[in-house]
């Protein structure tokens, strides 16, 4: 079984950088973004390395259905400058009688991004109350917030509570350990915070992350740039996917690419290092709509 799974997770390796009638059949979608999003970058993936782990196994009939993820490494060459992006994903290989008869993700990305953010009771919306609390000064370091985004953009903190959905959470973990203070507990509808085995709507959800951003005049707070070289390390990009007006996602730029294009970690589909677009999701879709953040402190 081992064997024949290193063989599969092989043969979806080569299939970016060695085609080959041997890798036709892995040439799937979500390879051939991979490449163009790449290549519109002005660069080229010189290398692909992976490494699975099997989650479980069962018997249907005579097919053994074997569920793994697969750690992706991507090695991608810009004007012979290297960078390091890699994903995570779930997979099912189907096998019967010791051949791979099929081979395909648990989930896209699409589904993932696409499902319903932790309850709220309130559908997300952010209610921005008059701003009381006297302005506590803060420095928000960047550093900081970067390092928490690169030792924490697969694995979850235990001193923080863990969602399925963890996307918004993660982006609020790095704010927060970077310096952004904590206010408006315990109203849920209002300011930014995790407290107690409770946490405001802005701190787990998309959308609502993205309006506190955009609206908060006091402690954790940014501006809105117009274009992504405009950001810096640490400051965030919202995604709406499908360009309805309510914000999907969101990820925190840890890197620049040599034209000054932001390179971003998030949770939920982990990724890191990975090109800020996202052109190369399932999710993306032509009606993609961005907002672009950059953290605001007092010094």
């Amino acid at each position: 079984m081992k064997k024949i799974l290193q063989d599969l997770l092989q043969s979806r390796l080569d299939a970016y950088v060695k085609p080959s009638v041997k890798t036709q059949r892995f040439f799937t979608e979500d390879v051939e973004r991979k490449i163009g999003s790449v290549q519109k970058r002005k660069a080229e993936i010189v290398k692909v390395s992976g490494k699975g782990k099997i989650i479980k196994s069962f018997a249907e009939e005579d097919v053994e259905k074997v569920q793994y993820q697969v750690r992706m490494r991507y090695i991608i060459n810009q004007s012979d400058n290297i960078f390091l992006e890699e994903t995570v994903e779930e997979r099912q290989a189907d096998i019967f009688r010791s051949t791979v008869v099929d081979d395909y993700p648990l989930f896209t990305e699409a589904d993932i991004l696409n499902r319903e953010e932790p309850s709220t009771g309130n559908n997300g919306v952010l209610v921005m109350y008059p701003e009381e609390e006297e302005r506590q000064p803060f420095y928000y370091d960047r550093r900081k917030a970067v390092r928490y985004a690169e030792s924490w953009w697969n694995s979850y903190n235990p001193r923080y509570k863990k969602f399925q959905d963890n996307c918004t959470n993660f982006i609020s973990q790095c704010l927060h350990e970077g310096g952004g203070p904590m206010r408006g507990y315990p109203n849920r509808g209002n300011g930014w915070w995790m407290r107690n085995n409770n946490w405001s709507y802005s701190w787990t959800v998309a959308n609502s992350l993205r309006l506190y951003l955009q609206n908060s005049k006091t402690g954790l707070r940014a501006k809105e740039v117009s274009s992504p070289q405009q950001l810096l390390l640490g400051d965030v990009i919202c995604y709406d996917f499908q360009g309805d007006g309510r914000f999907d996602h969101n990820t925190i730029v840890v890197a620049k690419d040599i034209y000054g294009m932001p390179l971003v970690n998030a949770n939920t589909y982990n990724s890191r290092m990975r090109y800020w677009s996202y052109e190369d999701s399932s999710a993306y879709t032509p009606n993609i709509k961005y907002k672009f953040y950059s953290i605001v402190d007092d010094y």
